[in-house]
């Protein structure tokens, strides 16, 4: 898709299809014969952000290392006129950060009378939407109000960016790829505009597997390029995950820092037990035979339930639950991975499940980055300004009959 006035493809003022281009390939279009020139006010800076758990399947996909592969989709992204790719695990990092302290406070502020427990995570927008259109309250009170890793990187690129380049909101147009479907619906939320400015945070999602489809009928040479930096300087070349098998990992994360804030606890490796099937675990803090902390993991509808009907009986007996809509975690959402009829394609989950357990591990306290742009972009880790970007509000069930949505 290319501008008529001139040959940048991101010009959004008047396109034709490759088609119309090919067709009219010998001779000049009626804009340039009539001297007319291209509003370039109305030229977007491209902006696409990936998640981490997309990554494996790209890897799989091109027989690549996940490192490459990561290479690979930049290159072709930007052959298409994309000017900057980002990785979104800062996203993920002030996400699971904030995470860590609301379950903190949380505890310490949670009474039989008040209840502040357990704390549900709130990152997947299947469950989240699930859980305001459907269940409300006493559901809706229970989850975590840290905003997801793409609400945040929506934050980051339209307000942290944007100032950095000298650029409004409105001349960033971003892009998230995911693994799920359900972004889609997360970009869309009608009270989820960017802090400070009232733009949306993500202007389009595409699936890993749409993009696949873009690359696949791709008949043009890409040359290979490194994921840019929020921050300037030097760019991105290895590929860093957090401590989760197939998603961000929020309940080993929260866990340990819970563990040690609270009980002086220091733990190293995260033990889980499986208990109704493999995608209902538990994870236990003991100490002279007493249970300190019991958190959980309930991944898929059919758990989801189950942990739903506890909750409502109040027979209850989590802290803390990391509740993820598809079965198997980020890695099998159904925006990849999927067989032509619609099936989870099993043997390349397994191959990516051994990619994204090979990508190192870096804790969100380990960032330099995170912990600096608290202070430049945030004015500190506990200003109001946290809050305002890196928090939200949750909805209960009987929305308006206008607002955009699906049936469960």
């Amino acid at each position: 898709m290319k501008c008529e006035h001139c040959t940048r493809k991101e010009c959004s003022k008047k396109t034709k299809t490759e088609d119309q281009e090919n067709a009219s390939v010998e001779g000049p279009s009626l804009a340039q014969e009539s001297g007319e020139k291209c509003d370039r006010s109305q030229h977007k800076v491209l902006v696409v952000s990936v998640c981490p758990q997309s990554l494996p399947y790209f890897a799989a996909k091109f027989r690549l290392s996940v490192t490459d592969a990561s290479r690979r989709l930049c290159g072709f992204l930007k052959s298409l006129g994309v000017h900057y790719v980002f990785d979104t695990a800062v996203a993920a990092d002030f996400s699971i950060l904030e995470s860590q302290k609301e379950f903190v406070r949380r505890y310490q502020q949670h009474s039989e009378e008040e209840p502040a427990l357990p704390m549900l995570t709130s990152a997947c927008p299947g469950w989240v939407r699930y859980a305001e259109r459907v269940l409300g309250h006493p559901v809706t009170p229970h989850l975590c109000t840290a905003k997801s890793p793409q609400q945040i990187m929506g934050s980051l690129v339209k307000d942290y960016f944007a100032r950095r380049q000298n650029l409004s909101p409105d001349e960033i147009f971003h892009v998230i790829v995911a693994p799920c479907y359900d972004k889609k619906l997360e970009a869309l939320r009608e009270d989820l505009p960017t802090a400070s400015h009232g733009s949306r945070g993500a202007d389009c999602v595409l699936t890993s597997g749409e993009v696949v489809q873009m690359m696949e009928q791709n008949d043009h040479a890409v040359k290979d390029a490194a994921v840019d930096t929020l921050f300037g300087g030097p760019k991105e070349e290895e590929v860093r995950r957090h401590d989760g098998a197939s998603s961000d990992g929020y309940l080993a994360h929260v866990f340990r820092h819970a563990a040690k804030q609270l009980f002086g606890e220091d733990v190293g490796e995260v033990t889980y037990r499986t208990l109704r099937n493999k995608d209902f675990q538990e994870v236990t803090l003991e100490k002279n035979g007493e249970v300190l902390l019991r958190f959980a993991a309930a991944y898929g509808f059919r758990n989801i339930q189950n942990v739903v009907l506890k909750l409502k009986k109040g027979r209850f007996p989590y802290h803390f639950v990391e509740v993820l809509a598809c079965a198997g975690g980020c890695l099998s959402g159904r925006g990849q991975a999927q067989t032509e009829d619609g099936r989870a394609d099993k043997a390349l989950l397994r191959q990516m499940e051994g990619i994204y357990a090979d990508i190192p591990v870096r804790p969100p306290e380990t960032s330099a980055h995170v912990q600096e742009l608290y202070q430049e972009w945030l004015d500190g880790a506990d200003s109001p300004r946290v809050q305002e970007a890196l928090h939200t509000m949750y909805q209960g069930a009987g929305l308006p009959a206008g607002s955009r949505d699906i049936k469960w």
